[in-house]
């Protein structure tokens, strides 16, 4: 028995004894009053199996500092905890898309694009220049943020030369304590700053990810496996998982130790073991983050997870209930979610058993015209509904996103590279090889993907120019009937191709997603709220007005666009649908809160 399981038996005793004896009311409160026990008790060393309980709420990401973490919240919003002896946990007023955990400061991009930096500033650290960014990376006394052409721009602390911006163009910068590493457009990797253990001679070959940590580096390369360079007094480097296992995401620690998440969803950790380093939870994971002696990770029901050193409550999430995650997908005539825990529910028309919900846990899920295709834990596609043309029969492979079409469907795997099936009576499938995109979107009989430079690449059917992307640079793409939108790297939309119900004619204004339905758009504008164009807004005499372009009140984080319908996921984790609503496929399910649920069953197993 554990220190903490043995105070949750005196607990459990005075609940018993409680419990018998007074009102349902007096039961509620006193419930609460425990929980809020249980916390006080944790110990500050704490296993990875102690802190899964307490850390209830979901972030979409998650980045370990040294003595601190933050997350990026559904809505947006940061929210950080751990060390505050410098403001680093003082999180920031207004929305972000992305958050980086450096020494003492920390840095994040705001969804105009902007760098917003806090904490210490002593080395000028956390003064951002101006300007657009796609990514912000925060390291011991300096940080480093690429710019949408892909070039990158750093500030603080020089010493060494890690201020210092590479020539040439990038798809990911990392910043360690005084080194920093990209990821360059042409796969290779490049390292500048302090070399001391040779964290900075980064080896050959392609690679789709880079972590700089103290004094050591790791890569993921292009084939999955992992490479560590530099100092190895605890092992970084020897204890490195060998060929035999592939990943989808590294991080190299803020001191001695790596961590990364397998294909599986499993997480493994080397070098050093201090504070149980290397025992992360037996769960599935979609991302992990090591900080100086606390590792971080989201599982893929959005869950937040740490274990480490608990001095400074690093590793004790905030207990917070309203983070949600459902992503929703609208198809032609049916819709699917994901839910928090990983379940797919889908509901309309089901006429080839596109909506029949399937058994296992997914992190992601898209629903087609008539099929629908979802990633499993494991990085494999599974996808059910018609299977016309054998676009339901996807390859084998793992893979971190899937698009399923009209009458084909498109994958983007893990390598960046894109791979398609199904019909090809227009090209639709033909994949351009060579190339490694960033995010696909399957329409109809077309295709197009943000590349690793953020140009657009389109193939298939054409006749109204859907497949002819504009110049400049995106962020991402949807791909529709005869039509398609990106969102540019200055978050305005871009749409090309047919228009004649208005349905590409973007309005002014900002966007984090756009979403292409058949003869509509839909779009998430910064401040949240949804904006709709195209069919159902102009009037041209035909019937294709459901009211799928009259979105209601209220703030989103995300929307998909359907046939004739629309759905969008709310900042409070609802999902609510507009449009037709034939077969029932604006109409969600209503269902209980899990969480809820877990706690109930957690506190009941406690007073056990």
């Amino acid at each position: 028995m554990n220190d903490l399981q043995g105070k949750g038996r005196i607990l459990g005793f005075f609940c018993r004894s409680f419990l018998l004896t007074n009102t349902q009311h007096t039961q509620v409160f006193f419930i609460l009053i425990l929980f809020a026990l249980v916390m006080f008790f944790l110990p500050k060393n704490a296993k990875a199996e102690d802190l899964a309980l307490d850390s209830p709420f979901n972030l979409e990401t998650i980045s370990a500092g040294f003595d601190h973490t933050c997350g990026l919240k559904m809505d947006g919003t940061i929210v950080c905890w751990g060390d505050n002896t410098v403001g680093q946990t003082a999180s920031p007023e207004g929305t972000f898309t992305q958050v980086s955990a450096g020494e003492y400061h920390n840095c994040g991009v705001k969804t105009d694009g902007t760098i917003a930096c806090w904490g210490d500033n002593g080395e000028g650290q956390a003064t951002s220049p101006a300007g657009a960014y796609t990514q912000v990376s925060a390291g011991g006394y300096h940080s480093c943020g690429l710019q949408p052409d892909g070039t990158i721009t750093c500030w603080g602390d020089n010493y060494y030369g890690q201020a210092n911006s590479p020539a040439g163009t990038f798809t990911q910068v990392s910043a360690g304590l005084s080194h920093n590493c990209g990821i360059k457009t042409d796969g290779t990797v490049s390292c500048w700053g302090l070399n001391s253990y040779s964290q900075t001679n980064s080896p050959t070959g392609t690679f789709t990810q880079v972590s700089a940590g103290r004094d050591h580096t790791c890569g993921l390369k292009t084939d999955g496996t992992v490479t560590c360079w530099g100092r190895d007094n605890y092992g970084q480097l020897t204890t490195v998982p060998d060929d035999t296992l592939t990943f989808t995401q590294i991080d190299a620690g803020r001191r001695y130790h790596s961590c990364g998440v397998k294909t599986e969803g499993t997480v493994v950790c080397w070098g050093d073991n201090s504070s149980y380093l290397k025992a992360p939870p037996e769960e599935t994971f979609t991302q992990v983050s090591a900080g100086r002696w606390h590792t971080c990770g989201l599982e893929t029901t959005g869950k937040v997870v740490c274990w480490g050193d608990n001095g400074f409550g690093q590793a004790t999430p905030p207990t917070e209930t309203t983070f949600k995650k459902a992503q929703v997908s609208a198809g032609g005539d049916h819709t699917c979610i994901l839910k928090t825990d990983g379940a797919v529910i889908c509901w309309g028309w089901n006429e080839y058993g596109q909506a029949v919900s399937p058994t296992g846990t997914f992190t992601q899920a898209n629903a087609g015209d008539t099929h629908t295709c979802g990633i499993k834990t494991d990085g494999t596609v599974a996808c059910w509904g018609y299977d016309g043309f054998g676009k339901s029969t996807p390859p084998s492979g793992t893979f971190k996103q899937v698009s399923p079409g009209g009458v084909h469907t498109c994958g983007l795997k893990t390598d960046g590279t894109a791979t398609c099936w199904g019909s090809n009576t227009y090209g639709e499938t033909d994949s351009p090889a060579g190339i490694t995109f960033t995010q696909l979107s399957a329409g109809n009989w077309h295709t197009c993907g943000v590349k690793t430079d953020g140009n657009i690449s389109c193939w298939g059917w054409n006749p109204y120019g859907q497949a002819t992307p504009p110049s400049g640079t995106f962020r991402k793409v949807s791909a529709g009937l005869y039509h398609t939108c990106g969102v540019m790297d200055d978050s305005t939309v871009s749409c090309w191709g047919n228009n004649y119900y208005g349905q590409a004619t973007p309005p002014l204004g900002t966007f984090t997603q756009v979403s292409v339905g058949e003869y509509h758009t839909c779009g998430v504008g910064t401040d949240g709220i949804v904006t709709c164009w195209g069919a159902g807004i102009i009037n041209t005499g035909e019937n294709f007005n459901f009211g799928q372009s009259s979105p209601p009140s209220g703030t989103f984080t995300q929307v998909s666009a359907g046939d004739y319908h629309t759905c969008g996921t709310k900042t409070d984790g609802t999902i609510t649908c507009w449009g037709a609503d034939d077969y029932g496929k604006a109409t969600p399910p209503s269902e209980s809160n899990p969480k809820s649920f877990k706690m109930l069953v957690w506190l009941m197993l406690l007073l056990d």
